[in-house]
């Protein structure tokens, strides 16, 4: 395992230095042509210093401002979901995490999840309402573990730094190209530089102009390449935790069907999630642009893991699935230690549509403070928050009985 994240740290890191320098060159070509050839330094050093300090935010608060920008809001009463809680706390020890991660739900009925923290003593994992409406105990739990196994495999962080460094690079594009749509855009600095001769002049503004707008592009391919290779890897790394495939296959079957939108996702934080939460229904995105592998290919791997769990059957079923080398290192696969795939725990989830929005509304209701009193005839009652303060009992509406409010809840 240590071999693993060691891999994954230094092909990160690499792709991470290369977006830097990219970043660093374009800054200094676009410090070139606002500034003269004295600009050089001036674009390089502004360009380092928008990434140093978006940096520093990403590391200190970058899982709090994620956290935050999906409307994840955290839950620490056991009761709300007794079973994610004790699912979170089965995948901590089987992964020997130092610190239970955080427990986030997010109010919405698209399922889907993400983790996110700095380090595997300060991490959380956010599921969507909709995820804990749909899936059963072997689902959530493939699920939980596919999240865990991000946090393990560092994958959080240095993916949160390579979205930081898009960021980057995206903004000083925008910048450029922006400014050029000024009246008399920066002709006049040209012009009145004595420096330069005008064919000087007009191929570093149509290299400028060139790099705004690829820049971008190259970068995103870069980060969407960084995210789909982990994906793989935390697939994997699942399935050894949890000893069985098909949990994680058919959660993510599931996840994938639904077609509802996650309305607090963004281009930002789309990598960051299980399957992709920006996906159209009817709509194919290419390989190049997606930020996810394509979900058949991943629950085909899954399935085609017959004879046991471990890293090194992975790779088979990656090969056989895909025809391609896997991203597993070469070392971690020499590992003899044998896992086999357990039967499966829960039974199969298949409730009917008026059940499953039932179940999601309780629980949609129960985040948002909510009380519940089951009256003696059958029906649960579901009471707003702040209803008892001015009428502090409440009738039954299938038998008569009253029930008095002990809990007032606030808004």
């Amino acid at each position: 395992m240590w071999e693993q994240i060691q891999s994954n740290k230094k092909k990160s890191i690499f792709l991470v230095i290369t977006m830097g320098i990219f970043l660093l060159i374009i800054g200094a070509l676009f410090g070139e042509y606002y500034f003269g050839y004295d600009g050089f330094m001036i674009g390089a050093s502004f360009a380092f210093i928008i990434f140093i300090i978006l940096s520093l935010i990403s590391y200190f608060a970058g899982d709090s401002i994620l956290l935050s920008v999906s409307k994840a809001k955290e839950v620490t009463d056991k009761s709300v979901h007794p079973q994610l809680f004790n699912i979170v706390e089965e995948m901590k020890i089987a992964a020997s995490l130092p610190v239970m991660p955080k427990i986030y739900i997010i109010n919405e009925a698209a399922p889907n999840a993400f983790a996110t923290g700095r380090n595997p003593n300060k991490s959380a994992v956010a599921v969507t309402s909709g995820l804990l409406a749909r899936l059963n105990r072997d689902e959530l739990q493939g699920v939980i573990a596919h999240e865990i196994s991000h946090i393990i495999n560092r994958d959080v962080l240095l993916m949160t730094i390579a979205g930081i460094m898009l960021g980057s690079i995206v903004f000083i594009s925008e910048i450029f190209l922006r400014s050029q749509f000024r009246i008399g855009g920066s002709s006049k600095r040209y012009n009145s530089n004595s420096k330069s001769s005008g064919q000087g002049q007009l191929i570093l503004i149509v290299v400028a102009i060139a790099l705004a707008i690829l820049a971008p592009i190259l970068a995103r391919l870069l980060y969407f390449a960084i995210s789909r290779k982990r994906e793989y890897l935390a697939d994997a790394s699942a399935v050894r935790l949890t000893r069985y495939p098909e949990g994680l296959a058919s959660a993510l079957e599931k996840i994938s069907s639904t077609d509802l939108d996650l309305q607090s996702a963004s281009k930002v934080t789309a990598p960051m999630y299980i399957v992709n939460p920006l996906k159209k229904k009817g709509m194919k995105l290419s390989n190049l642009t997606s930020t996810h592998p394509p979900i058949s290919e991943r629950v085909k791997i899954l399935r085609s893991m017959m004879y046991g769990a471990n890293y090194k059957d992975y790779e088979a079923a990656f090969q056989k699935a895909t025809g391609k080398k896997s991203v597993i290192p070469p070392g971690v696969l020499k590992e003899n230690v044998k896992a086999e795939i357990r039967e499966a725990g829960a039974p199969i989830l298949n409730l009917d549509p008026k059940s499953e929005k039932r179940n999601l509304g309780d629980l949609m209701m129960t985040m948002n403070n909510f009380l519940f009193i089951a009256c003696a005839c059958g029906l649960k009652l579901k009471i707003p928050p702040g209803f008892g303060t001015n009428k502090p009992e409440i009738t039954c509406t299938k038998c008569g009985r009253k029930h008095e409010i002990k809990v007032t809840q606030s808004d």
